[in-house]
């Protein structure tokens, strides 16, 4: 038989219906604990509290309440404002803190950068003017070389280099013709 199959103990299930203070057996504690009574204690709290004052008023009709929960539970609009302002502030907080971590550690990245630069292109800067140190001294001494074996072509080729060094192709030059600038041009013509 169906019916006979099960106890007469029935599982009930709350409608959608919302109930009154009196309804849910808070009854009997004062506004103010009731207040607080959500805040304080928590989900877990709440249901215990519910069971605890329900399962008496109930068993006397022979249901036997097995479990509560919670959907929701709501602030009344004047405490979930600031409770929402609170919230904003604190992540607002935590943003910020990470922000200036962020900066903090940019400033950091950028510092060690510039003293890596700062590294790099005095090492390279030392290497170049030792390169340009040896290649001067080869230079003169090539230059000493040749003066050595023959100091009137010497004297030619450095006359050319200063030609080509201090005139260029809009240069205008007035000398005399005793200046010894013009000692090698003397006597050439195209």
């Amino acid at each position: 038989n169906f019916i006979t199959s099960y106890s007469l103990i029935e599982a009930v299930r709350k409608s959608n219906k919302e109930l009154g203070i009196d309804e849910i057996g808070l009854e009997d504690t004062k506004k103010d604990q009731r207040a607080s009574y959500s805040i304080t204690f928590g989900r877990e709290k709440i249901t215990q509290g519910i069971m605890k004052q329900a399962q008496p008023k109930l068993a006397q009709f022979g249901i036997e309440l097995v479990d509560v929960k919670v959907k929701r539970i709501n602030y009344v609009e004047s405490v979930r404002k600031s409770v929402y302002d609170r919230m904003i502030a604190e992540r607002n907080q935590i943003a910020e803190k990470f922000r200036s971590e962020g900066r903090g550690e940019a400033r950091k990245i950028i510092g060690e950068k510039e003293r890596d630069l700062k590294q790099i292109t005095s090492q390279a800067y030392k290497v170049a003017q030792e390169i340009k140190g040896k290649a001067d001294a080869e230079a003169t001494k090539i230059y000493a070389q040749a003066y050595g074996i023959d100091p009137e072509f010497y004297s030619f080729t450095r006359t050319l280099e200063i030609y080509n060094e201090a005139l260029d192709e809009k240069s205008s030059l007035v000398l005399s013709t005793d200046s010894e600038f013009l000692k090698y041009m003397k006597g050439y013509s195209k």
